[in-house]
């Protein structure tokens, strides 16, 4: 029975550490867009034009020819 008196003060200020962090949480934008990262890890990325400083095999091809060999 003696536990008791340390156990009950332990677990409220246990359950108000909780709840002082979640009110942190949810006043910094935590909760903010739950749904945005789930999507844009499906979105593609858009690919940056190579330029020929960068690529010096590239340097004697035609615009086609250069289509042809570019990653997709």
């Amino acid at each position: 029975m003696d536990i008791l008196y340390l156990l009950i003060p332990l677990s409220l200020v246990f359950v108000a550490v909780i709840a002082v962090v979640f009110l942190w949480a949810v006043k910094s934008g935590q909760f903010e867009d739950m749904e945005g990262p789930a999507h844009r890890i499906l979105m593609d990325d858009e690919e940056l034009p190579r330029s020929k400083k960068q690529d010096p095999a590239s340097k004697n091809l035609s615009t086609e020819q250069q289509n042809d060999i570019s990653p997709r």
